[in-house]
């Protein structure tokens, strides 16, 4: 295990799977059909479904090919996320904007580091396991707390200006988002 993931590791307390799940559903129930929240709720779960397949591949061409969807699907929710919420976090919410930036970049570099490790040996198995927890770790602060807040204080013209940038935004960098 590297520098690097020992320090993920160390700042990234793992939540259970009943909380991720229960902070998933409360963020289901706050957001509107089609809106931001929706729209990143709906990112959180392919990318989930990203994590499942590269972690269910059995041969390096299958690991390779699921981390670049991986990858693609982390670049793409990250940077529409930083183009339209973050902003929107930086009036009120200047900390936790600060990490959702760590975090996602943390994540970039991750995925970099994968690619350069062999696919079949148990360093990239452990790697995945550190990025797939460190992203769980992100997505539950998101699902939880962070945008739920935001969802609740922002006025309706707001919300739907976001909601129209943030489809704009997937389109632009979606590589592969819904």
């Amino acid at each position: 295990m590297s520098v690097l993931d020992k320090v993920i590791a160390a700042v990234t307390p793992p939540e259970s799977a009943e909380a991720r799940i229960k902070a998933r559903e409360e963020a289901r129930r706050t957001a509107m059909s089609g809106d931001w929240l929706d729209q990143i709720l709906t990112h959180h779960e392919q990318i989930d479904a990203a994590f499942d397949r590269a972690e269910a591949a059995t041969d390096a061409g299958e690991r390779m090919t699921a981390l670049k969807e991986l990858g693609a699907l982390l670049t793409g929710h990250s940077m529409a996320e930083e183009a339209v919420v973050y902003p929107q976090l930086s009036h009120d919410h200047k900390g936790p904007m600060g990490m959702s930036y760590q975090e996602q970049q943390a994540a970039k570099v991750q995925v970099a580091l994968l690619e350069e490790l062999d696919p079949l040996s148990q360093d990239w198995v452990d790697k995945l396991g550190h990025l797939r927890g460190a992203v769980a770790h992100h997505i539950y602060e998101e699902e939880g707390s962070r945008f739920l807040k935001l969802h609740e204080e922002l006025p309706p013209d707001v919300q739907a200006r976001m909601t129209k940038r943030y489809r704009e935004e997937t389109k632009r960098y979606g590589a592969g988002l819904a």
